[in-house]
């Protein structure tokens, strides 16, 4: 307008001098035509960086909203993980993520690190066992999302099960103490089937996207060329979950030159001619004020239209001043979060918003961002609204200074978040208020995996029946195979591997070995979990019944005792009835020749006779009471003896016999050895084995007695062995240990002494075996429990 009037007041001098006002009028239209022509190229060209920025934005904005959706997977998947850090329902829970989700490829649970889980397993196999804290290719992004505490995504990057992916990780937190990640799969060909990204129009334009390597600090380029854009012809974005940078590419760059070349061509051909006719067109300013007008209602459409951009956004933002703390301007978005009109909101300080349990955070990562120690950050934390309720709000915090410069001001990007933090809170509670009913059961709750019997989870009854944390059990892959006690370890595994494959419920007793070194019966009773047709999962409950056991153990040996007394008291009884008739029937016989004889001499020889049968009944009625004796004393004393001082005196007592016969004794019993036995009962055993060997050594052979002491099945075995006349056992064997039983003519020869040491030591819990061949000697073990 200040042009127009200028020219009018200068009209008459334009007119005195036509030709300088026709080179004035060339030169000025020439700049007009210049600057209309560059500005609108430049507003084509803005019109195609808008459309591209349009283009790329619609792109970022959904690969965000693809991350959020894989937050929800992944802190899904994190929700499986109970109290005592056991996932629960894994690959149900990864199974529905991945139906619920098309642009998640896996899902993984990486406890300590340690990828442990991953569905689905087939064709993922080669990630199971990486440590992300150690490999230094993963370790420096596994970190990054414990720093944060938020959503990272690590990659692009060469999968170990092949192919290029994004692994999206969360830290999880299990009583304040890092647990390990939840973690999802998003193969690169899977984000880049993006609808967003497809639609691009690739004869106009290349996307591309990006990330600086934290290893070797250079930008790493993902499409085609890795070499870095022109920015004069790019437009770009940042996804900050995953430091990665967008780029739309413009491979048109110069589609408007030529055009515009042609115009300004036509432009100066047009100034060239008004400056010839400007004395006849001088007048006709005004259609360059209406020019110039149009311009400048351009200019303010635009501002208009960044205005209502900031104003309509779909999440709060406000500019806060970084010194003071005081709020400079908010968005209606954010006004409506907090129940505040626009001009009472630039009267409040971030401390009067912030809740007063999340302030010491807040101004902790808002130190480290002034101190440059970061750039940004993200955050949830609680504010308090107008009406004086709590609401939880993600903030990103994003400086408006230069790096190395004065802070100034600051904008925040705010989004309600307080449903998901209250239903977080819910999923908390029921996943406690189940683990505590499962730990109230009087059993080990327990779930493992059909095919390799690997625990993934254990109840914390374990400690109070085993002595093992589930920590422990959980910890090493074999670790129920290796505690079950040696003798059943066989038959408990292959019983279950059987009746798995038959997809049965079980239910079967073996032992395990506790902690302290005990042997505890349980009881196991497995469900089995299929799919298909194959075995999945199982499922069960152990079951601690040592007592039981116990209960059942002595019941059976008081059967077997009052079996074995039932057997020895038939015995008894046969041998009483036997040999006492035999006596009994002598007696009446020489009574009856007595009452017969016709002489004194004849009635004294019958006397003589009589009396011989009745010393060899009291012969008889003694043996007969130290088997009872033997037989019926339950409550026998027992002390912890030397084997080699009982025997010495054995020898001692037996030496004569020794000496006479020139027997050479053979004695390898050591001086140390301990046995737990009747005094009366070894002083015996020693006596009638050995004097049984003095007694039957062979006349034509110079007599050898062995004797020795060795350990065999955990029990002391007391070997004594002869080169005497022997045993025929194909004849004899079956009735070598009974009472009166003969096997020799021997005048010395009772037929009690064997019988009465088999009853000892079967009364002290031990056996006694013999191994014997005529002529060439005998060999007793007396095996002592």
């Amino acid at each position: 307008m200040n042009l127009t009037k200028s020219l009018l007041s200068h009209n008459k001098w334009f007119t005195l001098k036509p030709k300088l006002t026709g080179i004035f009028v060339f030169l000025f239209f020439c700049i007009i035509f210049s600057l209309i022509i560059s500005q609108q190229y430049h507003i084509a060209q803005k019109a195609k960086d808008d459309e591209m920025s349009g283009i790329l934005q619609n792109i970022h904005k959904s690969i965000e909203q693809s991350l959020k959706d894989n937050y929800v997977g992944a802190l899904t998947l994190a929700l499986t993980i109970n109290d005592k850090g056991i996932p629960e329902n894994f690959e149900a829970v990864g199974k529905q993520i991945l139906a619920n989700d098309e642009y998640i490829d896996a899902v993984q649970l990486v406890p300590d690190g340690i990828i442990r889980y991953t569905y689905p397993l087939e064709g993922n196999e080669a990630a199971i066992g990486i440590n992300l804290l150690k490999d230094e290719k993963y370790r420096h992004e596994a970190l990054k999302a414990i720093q944060t505490r938020k959503m990272y995504f690590a990659g692009p990057f060469e999968l170990k099960q092949g192919g290029l992916g994004i692994l999206g990780r969360l830290a999880i937190y299990k009583n304040n103490k890092f647990w390990g990640f939840s973690a999802v799969i998003i193969r690169f060909e899977t984000l880049l089937n993006n609808p967003e990204i497809k639609n691009i129009d690739h004869s106009r334009y290349a996307f591309q996207i990006s990330k600086f390597s934290s290893i070797t600090q250079k930008e790493n380029f993902f499409l085609g060329s890795n070499q870095k854009p022109d920015p004069k012809n790019t437009v770009t974005a940042f996804v900050p979950d995953g430091d990665w940078k967008l780029y739309l590419i413009d491979k048109q760059p110069n589609e408007f030159f030529a055009a515009y070349i042609l115009k300004g061509i036509l432009g100066f051909i047009t100034a060239l001619l008004i400056g010839f006719l400007t004395t006849a067109f001088f007048k006709k300013p005004a259609e360059l004020e209406k020019l110039l007008k149009k311009q400048a209602d351009e200019l303010l459409k635009n501002e208009i239209k960044f205005k209502s951009v900031f104003d309509q956004a779909a999440v709060g933002i406000t500019y806060v001043d970084t010194v003071t703390g005081q709020l400079l301007e908010a968005n209606k978005k954010y006004c409506d979060l907090l129940g505040y009109t626009e001009e009472e909101i630039k009267q409040k300080n971030i401390i009067t918003i912030i809740h007063p349990d999340d302030l010491k955070k807040s101004f902790k990562n808002f130190e480290k961002l002034k101190k440059g120690i970061i750039r940004e950050y993200s955050t949830e934390r609680r504010h308090i609204t107008k009406s004086n309720d709590t609401i939880w709000i993600k903030l990103t915090i994003s400086p408006l200074w230069e790096i190395n410069g004065i802070p100034t001001n600051h904008i925040a990007i705010a989004e309600d978040v307080t449903e998901r933090k209250l239903a977080e809170q819910v999923i908390l509670d029921s996943q406690k208020r189940m683990e505590s009913l499962i730990n109230t059961i009087d059993g080990i709750v327990w779930e493992c995996n059909a095919e390799n019997f690997e625990f993934t989870f254990v109840s914390k009854k374990v400690e109070s029946i085993l002595g093992y944390t589930s920590e422990e059990w959980l910890k090493t892959s074999n670790f129920w195979v290796d505690h079950i006690y040696p003798e059943d370890k066989d038959y408990a595994a292959n019983f279950c591997v059987d009746q798995t494959k038959k997809l049965k419920n079980h239910d079967f007793e073996y032992r395990m070995i506790a902690k302290d070194g005990s042997v505890v019966w349980v009881r196991d009773i497995v469900n089995v979990i299929s799919e298909n047709g194959k075995a999945k999962k199982l499922r069960g409950i152990i079951i601690d019944v040592s007592k039981n056991k116990e209960t059942e153990k002595d019941l059976n040996n008081s059967f077997n005792l009052v079996t074995e007394q039932n057997k020895r008291l038939l015995n008894f009884s046969y041998i009483v009835s036997h040999n006492l008739r035999s006596h009994t029937s002598n007696i009446s016989s020489i009574v009856d020749l007595i009452d017969n004889s016709e002489s004194e001499e004849e009635k004294e020889e019958m006397i003589q006779l009589l009396k011989s049968v009745s010393d060899s009944l009291n012969e008889t009625m003694l043996n007969l009471n130290e088997v009872v004796n033997i037989q019926t004393n339950i409550g026998i004393v027992t002390e912890q003896l030397n084997l080699k001082q009982y025997l010495d005196n054995t020898l001692a007592v037996l030496a004569d016999q020794i000496e006479l016969k020139g027997i050479k004794i053979i004695n390898s019993i050591k001086e140390d050895i301990e046995v737990i036995y009747n005094p009366a009962y070894l002083e015996s055993i020693l006596y009638n084995l050995i004097s049984n060997a003095i007694r039957y050594s062979h006349p034509e052979k110079h007599p050898i007695i062995t004797i020795d002491c060795y350990t065999e099945h955990n029990k002391t075995v007391l070997k004594i062995s002869d080169n005497g006349i022997g045993i025929d056992l194909a004849k004899n064997g079956h009735k070598i240990f009974g009472m009166y039983k003969k096997f020799s003519t021997h005048k010395d020869s009772r037929g009690i002494g064997l019988f009465i040491t088999k009853n000892q030591i079967d009364a002290m819990g031990g056996s006694i075996t013999v191994e014997s061949e005529p002529n060439l000697g005998t060999t007793f073990k007396v095996y002592i429990s």
